[in-house]
């Protein structure tokens, strides 16, 4: 894997990146304009800004900031860091695990927009199907990117889908790549929990190289090996511990390649690439002793064995003719997922079951064309237009599982797919975008954009947003938005059909996922899924009322119909009557993608940095963040075909709207002192509900502490030693539990506990 990997990643390189517009130099006479981190290009094609002063709110992480923590991902280090980024303790069902889901505002990952130096990342080709977070999502996998190749992160918390098309509702995050010419970073990192478990050992390396006259080549490369985590009590039952919950096991290898070569005529060639390979070891539940006594007399625990290869970017040509800056881009993505069923068994075969199985795979890619131009106007203080075109083509593709996996009762742990028609499927999309901004005086800033899109399964859709910024004082600022978007159906929502093994009111049971135009679904009330469409406003100010000390506070409210998520799992006579009419006899439960909700969101978000010393005699950097969320339904529709089966019901709704943290208070801080570094991060989730039983369950806040101590040791090396979870909290425990599960997969702390961790680093 590892050399299909990096022999992959070299060809991608040569015919693949992604766009980023070259940033111009920031004013030199605005407040903080010595911070380049302060620099942001996210919410705006015009000349790049501080993050004090666009309309919207913006979050600014450097790259060293997110490779000095302890967390061993991308993921883990940005929940830390960012009050509205939401890092999921998802873990048993095989598509979480694989691809662990990241929200923003409490919304669901698919309502989050990932760029690559300015252009749209390609989502994940499995579905998520657990019962948690993330629910019915396709989500883009972020830890395919290594943390050491981002020179920055943004993020956009505002609606954007005037300005970069479907799925920004919540808001964007942009992944700014290195543009390292020359020298390089190395770091080793071990680690394990304090139960002894979830060893970790990561390794990465950056090296910058110079092409020609004033281009660049980085490429750096990571990987990852974590042992699994399990934080199950003694099943009672058997008094011994007989289910897994935690981290799965896994291994990861990721590689990032940017590039940019000036070709001289103001034109320059760029390029970036991305390559991952990850294996998982995730398990579902515990299956009784009386399931296959034959096989497995004390009961067995299902191992669900996912390979997934990522492969991303894009090639570009930008310059400048007659006023106009162009870029022409095309980018490309690729997501294979394949999952393989060990230490299992069918049991409708009997004595000649097996006991691995291979369950299938899901493949998704996706190519998009961009041409955008834009210029500068000299209209009253100063203006941009910007106007662009693109084409997206994506294709998805469901491959069946063997025979012997989906037969009868399905492998055990893992039905095989098995899909009543072959999916392969595609579509494409054109849109086409005008982005403008005006200055009516310095100080006073107008923002609008107008977009197009066509969906050839879709139909088309028209979107805007308008945005003021007005600094009425060198110290404060206040700024606003308004917007609407929409989020179509993806491939996968559409045409994804298996059967999973699900938790239903604490009963293990086969669910059959249909699409929504399967006889089944059709026959249980399900109908043609509708794109959601999103009306955001938002409002705050912005004080920066000395050097170097900066504090925002901004509201929204996020307006979504036409949800789409699965319905609640149908059980019941009526039920059982149809899946035997369609020869379905491997699931007593039916679930189908709906419209059925319309819902509102609100919150407040506030931060706070401030920044103070010198590197001569100590450096302190502080930030606080506080984000508070509200989710809840505003239209709920009935089943029209069958009235007493609800299309959403208790578990649904909660999953929708309550399973993750009422809020989320974030403050870090770091301190250099001569050759010593430390680093501390504070994050208190807030409460929230689930039903993991199938009875609602208030979930209390918990605080998590995490502690970095460094030290320089001399030409560019550096110790690290850390804590993560310091005072080793772990969430509520599940009322009711019976099996020794006794944490829910919601909320956003983790239940490994305690973490110990070292790490060498060098920058030469």
């Amino acid at each position: 894997m590892i050399r299909q990997l990096c022999l992959t990643s070299a060809a991608l390189a040569l015919g693949t990146a992604t766009a980023a517009r070259a940033q111009s130099a920031p004013d030199p006479q605005a407040p903080n304009a010595e911070a380049s981190t302060d620099i942001v290009v996210v919410g705006s094609r015009g000349t790049p800004r501080l993050r004090t002063d666009t309309p919207a709110p913006v979050d600014v992480l450097s790259g060293d900031t997110l490779t000095d923590q302890g967390a061993d991902n991308l993921t883990r280090a940005l929940s830390a860091l960012s009050p509205s980024f939401n890092f999921v303790p998802a873990v048993t069902s095989p598509s979480a695990a694989g691809t662990r889901p990241a929200t923003l505002r409490g919304l669901t990952p698919d309502q989050v927009l990932v760029l690559v130096n300015g252009h749209r990342r390609h989502a994940a080709a499995v579905i998520n199907t657990n019962n948690g977070v993330g629910r019915g999502t396709v989500p883009v996998d972020l830890n395919t990117i290594p943390a050491s190749a981002i020179e920055r992160i943004e993020v956009l918390r505002d609606g954007a889908a005037a300005q970069y098309g479907s799925d920004a509702i919540a808001g964007v995050i942009n992944i700014v790549l290195r543009k390292d010419a020359g020298g390089g970073y190395a770091s080793l990192r071990g680690g394990a929990t304090e139960r002894g478990d979830g060893g970790t050992l990561a390794a990465a390396s950056r090296n910058g190289f110079s092409i020609g006259n004033g281009g660049f080549l980085t490429v750096t490369s990571e990987f990852r090996s974590r042992a699994h985590t399990n934080a199950a009590a003694v099943d009672p039952r058997f008094g011994r511990v007989t289910q897994r919950l935690g981290d799965p096991r896994s291994k990861d290898a990721n590689l990032a390649l940017n590039s940019e070569i000036p070709l001289g005529a103001n034109i320059t060639a760029y390029a970036f690439a991305t390559a991952a390979g990850r294996f998982t070891e995730s398990t579902p539940l515990f299956r009784l002793p009386n399931v296959s006594p034959g096989f497995y007399p004390r009961g067995f625990l299902p191992l669900i064995r996912q390979r997934t290869l990522d492969m991303g970017g894009a090639v570009g040509l930008r310059g400048a003719i007659a006023g106009w800056k162009w870029d022409l881009s095309d980018t490309i993505g690729y997501n294979r997922a394949d999952i393989r069923v060990a230490n299992s068994v069918n049991t409708s075969l009997g004595a000649a079951s097996p006991t691995s199985f291979d369950g299938g795979g899901q493949r998704y890619a996706q190519n998009i064309a961009n041409l955008t131009i834009d210029r500068k106007v000299d209209l009253l203080a100063g203006a941009n237009l910007a106007i662009g075109i693109e084409h997206r083509y994506e294709w998805y593709k469901l491959r069946k599982g063997e025979p012997l996996s989906y037969a009868g009762a399905g492998a055990q742990g893992f039905p095989g797919y098995n899909p009543p028609s072959p999916v392969h499927v595609d579509r494409h999309a054109l849109s086409a975008f005008l982005d403008a901004e005006l200055s009516l005086l310095p100080g006073l800033d107008l923002g609008g954009a107008v977009r197009y899109e066509d969906y050839s399964d879709f139909g088309s859709r028209t979107i805007w947003k308008g945005s003021l910024f007005w600094r009425p004082a060198p110290f404060a600022a206040v700024r606003g938005a308004i917007s609407t978007g929409f989020r179509a159906p993806s491939l996968q929502q559409q045409y994804f059909s298996t059967v999973t093994s699900q938790l239903s009111n604490g009963v293990l049971v086969n669910v059959g996922n249909f699409a929504v135009r399967d006889p089944v679904s059709r026959a249980l009330g399900a109908s043609p899924l509708r794109a959601e469409t999103s009306r955001n406003y938002s409002g705050g100010i912005v004080l920066t009322p000395m050097r170097r000390l900066d504090l925002s506070i901004d509201v929204y409210r996020i307006d979504i119909k036409n949800r789409i998520t699965f319905s609640e799992s149908l059980t019941g006579p009526a039920v059982t009557a149809i899946l035997l009419a369609n020869g379905i006899t491997n699931a007593s439960q039916v679930r189908f993608f709906t419209n059925a909700a319309d819902t509102r969101s609100e919150g407040i978000e506030a931060t706070l940095h401030w920044s103070a010393g010198k590197a001569s005699t100590g450096l302190l950097d502080l930030s606080l963040g506080y984000g508070g969320f509200r989710n809840k339904l505003t239209r709920l529709s009935t089943n029209s075909v069958l009235p007493s089966l609800p299309l959403l019901g208790t578990t649904s709704i909660g999953v929708l709207v309550d399973s993750q943290p009422l809020s989320k208070i974030t403050a870090n801080a770091g301190v250099t002192l001569g050759a010593f570094h430390l680093n501390a991060n504070v994050v208190n989730y807030g409460p929230f509900r689930a039903a993991p039983l199938g009875t609602v369950q208030r979930f209390g806040p918990k605080t998590q502490v995490d502690l970095t101590l460094g030290v320089d040791a001399g030409k560019g090396t550096r110790f690290d030693l850390g804590l993560l979870n310091l005072t080793n909290v772990f969430p509520d425990q599940v009322i009711g539990q019976t099996d020794g599960r006794l944490y829910t997969e919601a909320g956003g702390l983790n239940f490994n506990g305690r973490e110990f961790f070292a790490r060498f680093s060098i920058r030469y």
